[in-house]
C-alpha cells in the first residue's frame, strides 16, 4: 500500500505504518524526553528517554483509538473498514464504501473526534483524582491536551479532515445531493489549505522564521486532498446511473467455443483484429473461458481444422467478471483495486455481453463532461 508496512490486525482490521511515522516517533520521543529531563533534572538521562518513547507511542495509540471510533461505527453500518494506517500527518481508516445516508455519514466522521474528547476527560479526571505529580503528571497533561487538540484540528470543517466529512454530511442533508456536499467541504478545506501555507510562508519570507513550517505542511496536505476529493466526486457524479453495460466496448472480442482454430485464426486473427485475447461463449451465449492468440502456438497447424476453441481455452471464473447491471462507479474501483484494464461483463443466468475497458470509462466521462451543442 504505498509504500506502507503491514504489522498485524486491530480487531481484524489490517493495520499499516508509513515510513514516515518512525521519523515522527524518533522526533516527538526525542521532544518530549528532553522537555522531561529539563522539567525534572533528577530523572536520569536513560529514564527520561524512556518516558519519552512511552509517551510517544501512547500519543499515537491515541490517534489509532481516534480511528477506530471512526471504523467501528462504520462497521455497525455494515461497511467494511479495508485498513487503518498511520502515516506523518496521523492516521487514516480507509472504508470500503460511503455511508448510505446523510445521518449515518455524520456519526462515522464525529466518532472519531468523539474518541480523542472521551480519552481526554478520562487523562484529565485520572491526573485531578489521583492527585498525580512528577513526570506522570506532566505525562497525563501532555497525553489529555494532545487529545484535545487532536479533537479540535479535526473538527475544522474542510476535508479531508473529520469536520469536513461531518460539513459534508449536513450539505448532503440540506440539498439531497452527497457530491454537493463534497464539492463544498472540498473548497472549505482548500481555503483552510492556503490560510495555513499563508500562516508558514509569511514569517518565513518576512522575517526568516521556519516556526510555522509545520503549518505549510499540513496547508499542502490539506490542499492536495482537498482537490483530490472534489475531483473524484465529479468523477461519482458523472457516474451515478450508469451501470457496467453503458461502458461495454462494441463489438468485444467474443468467439464460439465450438469454432475450430483454423476458423478462429482466419476469421478473428488473420482478418485483421486487433485483440490478442477473445473470450469464449457455449451455445448458449454463457461465458465459458477465454483464448489468447499464442495460445495458438501451443497446437501444431496440422491440427487446426480439428480442434476446437474450447481445447485450448482457459476457463473463467465468476471472480473475474462484472455483473451487467452493477454500478459503473463500483466497476472502476475494482479496475483500480485489482490493477486490471478490462473486465468481461455478463448478466445474471451468465450469458456475455462484451468486455468493458478502463479506457472506455475515460471515454465516457469525457463525452458527458463536453458541452452539448446549441
Amino acid at each position: 500500500m504505498n509504500g506502507t508496512i503491514r504489522v498485524g490486525n486491530l480487531f481484524g482490521i489490517p493495520f499499516y505504518i508509513h515510513p514516515s511515522w518512525f521519523l515522527v516517533l524518533g522526533l516527538v520521543t526525542w521532544s518530549y524526553s528532553s522537555g522531561l529531563g529539563a522539567q525534572f533534572p533528577q530523572l536520569s538521562a536513560g529514564l527520561a528517554l524512556l518516558l519519552g518513547l512511552m509517551t510517544a507511542l501512547m500519543l499515537f495509540a491515541s490517534v489509532v483509538a481516534h480511528e477506530l471510533g471512526h471504523s467501528f461505527v462504520a462497521i455497525r453500518q455494515g461497511i467494511d473498514v479495508k485498513s487503518i494506517t498511520l502515516f506523518i500527518f496521523g492516521g487514516l481508516a480507509s472504508l470500503e464504501k460511503e455511508s448510505k445516508t446523510p445521518g449515518e455519514a455524520f456519526w462515522v466522521a464525529i466518532a472519531g473526534p468523539i474518541v480523542s474528547l472521551i480519552l481526554c476527560g478520562i487523562l484529565t479526571a485520572i491526573g485531578v483524582t489521583t492527585a498525580a505529580s512528577g513526570p506522570l503528571a506532566a505525562i497525563l497533561g501532555v497525553l489529555a491536551s494532545v487529545n484535545l487538540a487532536l479533537a479540535l484540528f479535526n473538527l475544522i470543517p474542510g476535508l479531508p479532515l473529520d469536520g469536513g466529512n461531518i460539513l459534508k454530511a449536513i450539505v448532503w442533508k440540506i440539498t439531497g445531493n452527497p457530491y454537493k456536499g463534497v464539492t463544498f467541504a472540498s473548497r472549505v478545506g482548500q481555503i483552510f489549505g492556503w490560510v495555513a501555507i499563508l500562516s508558514g510562508i509569511v514569517p518565513l519570507l518576512l522575517f526568516g522564521s521556519f516556526g510555522n513550517f509545520w503549518n505549510l505542511l499540513v496547508g499542502f496536505f490539506l490542499l492536495q486532498n482537498a482537490g483530490n476529493a472534489a475531483q473524484f466526486a465529479r468523477v461519482q457524479e458523472k457516474l451515478t446511473g450508469l451501470t457496467a453495460q453503458d461502458a461495454v466496448t462494441h463489438d468485444s472480442p467474443i468467439v464460439s467455443a465450438n469454432l475450430s482454430l483454423r476458423e478462429f485464426a482466419d476469421e478473428r486473427v488473420i482478418s485483421g483484429q486487433n485483440w490478442h485475447r477473445f473470450l469464449v461463449t457455449d451455445d448458449h451465449g454463457q461465458l465459458v473461458g477465454a483464448i489468447a492468440v499464442d495460445n495458438l502456438r501451443t497446437i501444431p497447424t496440422a491440427l487446426w481444422s480439428e480442434t476446437q476453441v474450447k481445447e485450448v481455452m482457459r476457463p473463467i471464473t465468476q471472480s473475474t467478471t462484472v455483473q451487467s447491471d452493477q454500478p459503473l462507479l463500483e466497476v472502476m474501483q475494482l479496475l483500480e483495486q485489482q490493477k486490471l484494464s478490462v473486465l468481461p461483463v455478463i448478466r445474471e443466468n451468465g450469458v456475455l455481453v462484451g468486455i468493458l475497458e478502463k479506457a472506455a470509462i475515460i471515454q465516457l466521462l469525457q463525452s458527458r463532461t463536453q458541452p452539448n451543442p446549441a
